[in-house]
């Protein structure tokens, strides 16, 4: 069954996205769990960072499990989408540092979760973006948080054609702090993260509130307008039926 793992080793908190089957794709539970954990390792004394990765060789997280898409409605998007703000920000307040290990395909929401951490780790057969458009999704929220990194052109060109970026593509475009070989990337993750927590905690955690501070507005607004966008794509059915036929071809 889909879940989270949490772990909890020589300090550093590891939250394991676990649906392998599915590349780590993650459900509205997951989702919900993922914004409490979050929160529970900050408040945690004994933590002193977090570190997001996924279970198995394959994948970080690809995203929205579309086994729940195909069932969708536009009545379940104001739902699904506060679920969402909710981890976002989950990452965004927290205030120890909290590195993304990527260990394989880290795509559509997974990817937006990637972007919102302090650093990302990957080794060289990641592949990293935003493909919803070619599942039906429009995409805003990952649109406004490629754009605060990437600006108007490569954004463009990613959220329109739904193509994933090989992992040294996405570190030249600065997304990826460090390539390292696969079997070191959770390794790193986890040195980067004390490294991180050992530099002087006031003023790292009120650079994140600023760094929260500055994205939360434009983020707010891009959840308002996905709300938009989602209802009139789930309202139109584009999504289940693209999710539904993804389904159906992987089960024959």
């Amino acid at each position: 069954m889909p879940n989270l793992d949490v772990t909890i080793e020589e300090g550093i908190g590891i939250i394991t996205l676990n649906n392998p089957k599915a590349l780590n794709a993650w459900t509205q539970e997951m989702q919900q769990d993922m914004a409490a954990k979050l929160d529970e390792l900050d408040g945690n004394p004994g933590v002193e960072g977090i570190v997001l990765t996924g279970a198995g060789d394959r994948a970080f997280c690809a995203g929205q499990d579309l086994n729940e898409v195909a069932d969708f409605s536009e009545d379940h998007v104001e739902e699904w989408l506060e679920n969402f703000r909710r981890v976002y920000d989950a990452v965004l307040s927290n205030s120890k540092p909290v590195i993304a290990a990527l260990n394989g395909v880290t795509a559509g929401s997974g990817y937006q979760l990637s972007l919102l951490c302090d650093l990302r780790i990957a080794h060289a057969g990641v592949r990293i973006g935003q493909p919803e458009v070619r599942s039906g999704i429009p995409s805003i929220t990952g649109l406004f948080l490629t754009w605060q990194s990437l600006g108007h052109s490569k954004t463009a060109e990613m959220m329109l054609t739904g193509r994933l970026l090989g992992a040294q593509e996405a570190a030249d475009l600065g997304l990826i702090a460090e390539i390292r070989p696969q079997e070191e990337v959770l390794s790193r993750s986890i040195e980067l993260a004390k490294e991180l927590a050992a530099l002087p905690k006031q003023a790292f955690a009120l650079t994140k509130q600023r760094i929260r501070a500055t994205l939360m507005p434009g983020l707010e607004d891009a959840f308002a307008a996905a709300l938009e966008a989602d209802k009139q794509a789930y309202g139109d059915g584009e999504p289940q039926r693209t999710a539904g036929d993804f389904v159906a071809k992987k089960g024959a």
